[in-house]
Parts: C-alpha cells; structure tokens; sequence
C-alpha cells in the first residue's frame, strides 16, 4: 500500500505530499494475486513474470497482463515430452494452490486419454511463515516415501519457485535413510526455478543432475553480466534488499556491532557475484530475468505510447500535453495490450488479445558439479507459431542421462513392454498401464512390441513359431507323390486286377452251373460296376480341376448305386426263386419277367436323376481350404451343395439296408449253396464300412477326408468282391468237383 500514497507517510485515500504515482507494478504470480484486490482500485496495471493466477476475470484481472506465454502451450509440449520418450509411467507433484488443483483435475486427464498413467498424484505442502516445523517436515517425509517407493523412473514437478525449497528438503531424507532418490528424471514445469533458503545453501544439488525443465524461451540480455558485476551494495543504502542477499550470499556483515553473533566477517561491497556458486546465484539471465527485464521494457513503450497519443491528441485542440504525473495513468493498460517492440537481444515482444505473451518454451537439461553449480543445456524448444509438426522439438543426443542407465534415455514403464509374439491383458484393480502379456493364440501374430491385440494372418498364411510373423502356407492336395496317395492307388489297381481277374474267371466259366445258377447277367453287371468303383478312385487322386470335380461325386454315386442295386436284384431274385418252387404259388408268374433288370435300371435311373439335379443347382468346383490345416492350403473340390451330396449317400445307404434285410431274411432257405447268406456278410461289411465313414469324415481335415472317402471305397467294393464272389471262385477253381447242378440243389440233412 506504500506504493500508492505519499513517501514515508502512510495515509490511506488521502493526497498529501510528494505522492508515488506508480505506471504499473511488476511481480511474481503469487504477490499479484494478493496486491490485485488493491492496486485495481486505483486502476494501477500489474504485470507478472509467471504464469497468470486463478484470477476473477471480471474484478481482479481487469488491469493484469501476464508476461508468460499461454500454459497450454507448456501443457501439449510436456503431453509429447513424455510420448516421445515413452514415459507412460509417471508421478506427478503439484503445488497446493488453485493452479496446481486446476493442473489435476484438467489436465492430466487429457494425459491419460494419450496413455500416460501415474503411479501417484501428490502435492508439495503449503509452507507458510506461520507454519509448525514438525508439520512441514512430517509432510515432507510422507512426499519423500512416496517418491522412494515410486516405480516410475519420471517424476513430474508442477511447482512454483518456492517449491524448489521443499524439494530439496524432502529429497534430504535420501542421505538421512541412506537411500537413494537420484535415479529419478525429474521434470519441472517453467514456473519453478531455482531456490535456497539458507539453511540449504551447502546442500547438495546433485538430486538435479540430468533434470529436465520447461523455462519460458529467453536469450543472453547484452550488458547484463557486466550490470551485475558493477552492482555495489554500499552506493545503495537505501536498497535493503540487495544488502541483504549480499550478506547472505557472500556471508559477511555491513555492521560490526553483529559481527561475533554471525559470520565474522565484514561486506566490503567489492565482491563479485561472479565468484557465487550457482545454487546462490544464476549470473545468467534466466526465463524470469527476462520476463523481467521485458516486461519493464513493454512499460516504458506503453508509457511512450501513451504519452504520443496525448500530444497528438492536444495538438489537434491547440493545448499543450499535460505533464504525465498528472496523466490518468489507468489508460496506460489499454497500450500495454497492443504494445509491441523488438528488444535488445532482436525479439519481437507482442501480446494477444487476451494479454499473453506470445512466445514458446525452452527445453534444457540440468548438468551439476560438486561445487555445488549447475549449468542448463538447452536442448528443446516448443514453438506455438511453427507448424504442427515443428512445434515440439528436441536432441535426444544432446541430453545427458543419469549414469545408472548408461547414457540411454531410461524407460518409465509400469512393467516390461510384452515382446514380439505376444499381446497385452489387463490387470484388475491396476492402472490401464499396468498389464500382463501372454502369448498369441495359433494363426495370430505380434510383430511389434507392447501391442494391444495380436493380428490375423491372411488366410493363404499361418503363424510362425514365435508368432511374430506370417509364413504363407503350402498348396498341397492328394496326390500320388505322396505315401498316402499312392498308397491308396496301388490299392485300388490291385482290387481292380483282382476284380478284372474274377471277370475273367465268371466269362471262362460262364455255363457252369454255379455261374448260371445265380444270374450270370448280374454278376457281370455287379463285377464290372465294382470294376468301376475300384477305378473311380482314380478321380479322387491328383490335382482337381474343373472336370474332374463334376465327374468325381457323380460318378462314385452312380457306380456304387449300380453295385447296390444289382446286389438288391440278386436278393430278390433268389428269394423269388425259392418262393416259386412252392405249390400253387402266385410268384411263380413273376420269375423270368425281367424284374431284375427293373430293379438295377430303375435305382440307377434315380440316383442318375439326383445328380443330375446336383450339378445343375449347386455344381461342385474347384476349391481352396485355407481354413481346415494351419499350416497348408488344401486344393479340393469343394462339393457345392452339401445337402445333396448327403443325398447321394443317403440313396445309397438306403438301397444298402434293403437289400442287407432281405438277404438277412432269406439266409435260412434250404440249399447247400444259398447266395443269400454270403449276400448278407457282403451287406453287413458294406453298411458297417460307410456307416463309420460318415463320423470319420465329419472329423477330418483337409485331404485327409479325402483320403477316408477312397478308403470307405476300396473297403466297402472289395468287402462285396470277398464276401460274394470269392467262394464261388474257390468252387469253381479248387473244387470244381462241386460246381454240378447235383451239389447245387442238394438238400441238407
């Protein structure tokens, strides 16, 4: 209040001798947020060198100009400071005031939607000169145990310049504990700097070696290392506050009287502040010297402004400018909004339309020694009036990183990135951050570190064996290099030999009574559709194509429907023949009228009629199976419509199961040679082949469904060919003694 009213009469609202007509008041954030309800009244324009208070924009900030760039600058560039070292594990301290409480609550949750997560959130404590010492030093051992306990490598500091103090003091504690806090990065925001009470001024300050630190962007100021090394505190007696650093700084007294009681030693005035380490005074210009020395600068032009615009304005009605004691200095505020000028060192100075400076941040690096100095290496700048992707900028290479982590930029993470191979899981009740890795699953991969999902491979590819990548699959399909393949083909032409050789016997013999005796036109028409199935395995082997994927189906559903049918006629022709042989039997009309052609032409004629209906609705085709085997792609005929290839089976299967009952019935008909029975095994084998056939199939992959569709052919044709026709061949070839028409229609005992 002494500012506003007369010198060294202090009477409020009274105008009364040499008045103090102050142009503006510089000052810290923290002295204007106070002297602001007072220095509005009187119109008085404030400016600070820090970042602007949580003020009523409408009371107290009417007259406020804020020589620091807009916060939100700071706040975007510390969010890609730590995304671009990947720091996503943090804790954070933030002063106990408004702007600390704003800090948390509106800022950090921007950091988290970037995934930053933070091991802890805490404050540095309020220290006031009222404050109980035990209290503030119980509250620095609970700030210190958490940052000792943190295992975030980055400590984020959003301070003030008093928050320096507390810092040092609560870090104290690591040499008290004998523990160490020193492997930490610490990173402070640009409105802290760099303080001592005296009581730290020996303190060690190597807790700041390889700290990072945001400071609002400022140059050398020409002139200004020589103004401090000029500066005497005997010719500014009525400079108390210089005397009393100089005592502090240099530790000596002005006054003799006090000399046993402190340092004993007297201030001669001819030290050099050049000779201070740096932890008692920074001989260069800092962000707040030249926020200072600007914002004084920004004064004197707003004032010459204002004092042209007064002149002009008297000009123009013929009166001369009043003195500018007597101006209404409360216009000046008006200028410093619009006030522009370049400084001493070349920079524009201007302001927005909300009087903010409009300027960037530095980046610099902490670099200590043991005598207690410090140096800062710039080695960043955020740049708000570049372009967006210039607005963050730093040298990795030029940052000096703690030792402990071998000049390699540390990693602040909650756990161990998950490796190639495998993906994040989330852990309950922890931090998003916070995860646990597991493998990838078969058919998935993880070619980068720390991926949230493992990928999908195409589906011509499959998973290697660490699954972090994707090999393409082999095109295989059966085919007769492989063992199964020719396997299978040599089978089939053996069982086709065989076949061929039993035709030939039934033709040598053809008019014996045992091949007359049972159909002769049947049994060829049985041994040359067995024939047949036996050769369609050769449709089912090789690599598919177009023609070969119409035919295979159709065929192997005709040919076998032909067996079956002719095994069906067989039935029924034996069992009409013992029918006829009974007096005054009906049936006996019946023999010799060709019902067995009937029989074999009208099965073949309906599953002809199935498949032609297939082909024409739901044709089967070419196909690839990326999907049945992981590691191969299966070339097949795809079949189309499955529902009528089941169709095919199910004819068959019924055709199968008639013929198997009626033989089934007439197995017990006297004669010594009764073909029912040997019809009835060769059914039983047959209706048993492709009964398991439909569960095995349905369970196999690949080519090896395949694969078990040919066995069920080859099992099932060559169960027929040995149940029916080979002890006929046996009486025909080693007993042909019993092959007589005698033997034949011999009754048994």
């Amino acid at each position: 209040m002494e500012l506003l009213f007369a010198q060294n009469r202090f009477i409020p609202n009274f105008k009364c001798g040499i008045q103090n007509n102050p142009a503006a008041v510089i000052g810290a954030p923290d002295i204007c947020l106070h002297m602001a309800t007072i220095l509005d009244i009187y119109k008085v324009s404030q400016l600070t060198y820090g970042s602007a208070p949580i003020m009523n924009k409408g009371t107290q900030a009417i007259f406020f100009q804020q020589m620091f760039p807009n916060e939100f600058h700071q706040h975007k560039g510390l969010l890609q400071l730590l995304l671009f070292f990947r720091w996503i594990w943090v804790g954070v301290l933030a002063v106990n005031d408004d702007q600390g409480e704003k800090f948390v609550q509106e800022v950090l949750p921007i950091f988290s939607q970037q995934g930053i997560c933070f091991d802890f959130i805490g404050n540095f404590p309020n220290v006031a000169f009222y404050s109980d010492f035990v209290d503030v030093m119980e509250e620095t051992h609970k700030t210190y145990s958490t940052i000792a306990k943190s295992t975030a490598k980055v400590i984020v500091l959003y301070g003030t310049m008093q928050s320096m103090t507390f810092l040092k003091m609560s870090l104290q504690y690591a040499e008290v504990e004998d523990t160490s806090v020193n492997t930490k990065v610490w990173i402070m925001n640009a409105e802290m700097d760099f303080t001592s009470i005296s009581l730290q001024r020996d303190w060690d300050v190597n807790f700041l070696q390889n700290a990072l630190s945001f400071a609002v962007h400022s140059k050398e100021v020409p002139g200004f290392q020589e103004f401090l090394l000029i500066r005497n505190p005997t010719e500014a007696e009525h400079d108390g506050f210089l005397r009393n650093f100089w005592e502090h700084g240099f530790r000596c007294l002005f006054h003799t009287l006090d000399l046993d009681k402190k340092y004993g030693t007297i201030c001669t005035g001819k030290e050099k502040m050049a000779t201070l380490p740096t932890s008692v005074f920074e001989f260069s210009t800092t962000g707040h010297s030249y926020n200072v020395y600007n914002a004084v600068y920004a004064v004197v032009y707003a004032l010459e402004a204002m004092h042209s615009s007064k002149l002009n304005c008297n000009q123009l009605v013929g009166r001369r400018g009043p003195k500018l004691q007597n101006q209404q200095l409360w216009q000046l505020h008006s200028f410093l909004r619009t006030v522009s000028f370049n400084n001493s060192v070349g920079e524009n100075i201007l302001f927005d339309k909300n009087g903010e400076l409009i300027g960037g941040f530095d980046i610099n690096n902490w670099v200590t020694f043991p005598n207690r100095s410090f140096f800062r290496i710039q080695v960043g700048r955020i740049d708000p009036m570049a372009s967006p992707d210039k607005f963050f900028n730093i040298s990795e290479n030029s940052i000096l990183w703690p030792k402990r982590f071998n000049q390699a930029h540390p990693l602040s993470l909650c756990n161990d990135p998950c490796q190639r191979g495998h993906s994040k899981t989330k852990k309950e009740s922890r931090p998003f951050c916070c995860y646990d890795c597991h493998p990838c699953p078969e058919g998935k991969i993880s070619n980068k570190e720390d991926m949230e999902d493992c990928s999908h491979c195409p589906e011509d590819h499959y998973s290697n064996h660490d699954k972090d990548a994707c090999i393409p699959k082999q095109i295989t399909f059966l085919s007769y290099e492989e063992p199964l393949g020719i396997s299978l083909a040599i089978c089939a032409l053996s069982f086709s030999f065989i076949t061929a050789v039993v035709f030939g016997i039934f033709i040598k013999h053809q008019y014996t009574p045992i091949v007359k005796a049972n159909n002769r036109n049947l049994t060829y028409a049985l041994l040359v559709s067995l024939l047949l199935s036996f050769l369609c395995v050769f449709l089912f082997i090789g690599k598919p194509d177009k023609i070969v994927c119409l035919l295979r189906q159709p065929a192997f559903g005709i040919i076998f429907s032909l067996a079956v049918s002719c095994i069906l006629a067989k039935t029924f022709v034996v069992v009409l023949a013992f029918m006829a042989t009974k007096p005054g039997s009906r049936v006996r009309k019946w023999v010799g009228k060709g019902i067995d052609s009937f029989i074999v032409l009208f099965c073949c004629l309906a599953q002809t009629t199935i498949c032609i209906i297939w082909l024409a609705i739901s044709p089967p085709y070419p196909d690839f199976d990326v999907h049945s085997m992981s590691q191969e792609v299966i070339m097949e005929c795809n079949e189309g419509s499955v529902t009528m290839f089941y169709c095919v089976l199910g004819f068959m299967g019924f055709l199968a199961m008639i013929s198997f009952s009626a033989a089934f019935l007439a197995r017990r008909l006297p004669d010594s040679f009764n073909e029912a029975k040997f019809i009835t095994f060769s059914m039983l084998v047959f209706c048993s082949v492709w009964l398991c056939f439909i569960p095995t199939y349905l369970s196999t992959k690949g080519k090896y469904m395949l694969a078990v569709e040919i066995f069920s052919m080859i099992s099932s044709s060559a169960g027929l060919l040995a149940c029916i026709f080979f002890p006929k061949c046996f009486i025909i070839v080693i007993r042909p003694e019993l092959n007589n028409k005698h033997q034949l229609m011999k009754k048994k005992l």
